[in-house]
């Protein structure tokens, strides 16, 4: 019994604290007061793999050069896809 109490009252803590940093985002969010971007973070232009469509990063997701130049893809199987089309 006494686990019970005690396992339903950390519950209830839980729950509270979840409710808590919610209300606190939307009214955040309200003050116009929401995280922005730090000043050292630049954008990155994704590009989309031509193959499945999906976005990533250039520099960090696989490659291969065509007509076009270089063309970056989310995997391994999209990239030989792409060769065995080309």
């Amino acid at each position: 019994m006494t686990v019970r109490v005690i396992l339903l009252f950390l519950l209830a803590l839980l729950a509270l604290r979840a409710v808590g940093r919610f209300m606190g985002g939307l009214s955040q969010s309200a003050r116009g007061d929401a995280p922005r971007a730090r000043a050292g973070d630049t954008p990155v232009k994704m590009a989309k793999d031509p193959v499945c469509g999906t976005f990533v990063v250039p520099g960090k997701a696989l490659s291969a050069t065509s007509g076009d130049g270089t063309v970056w893809f989310c995997s391994e199987q999209c990239r030989d896809a792409f060769v065995r089309r080309g």
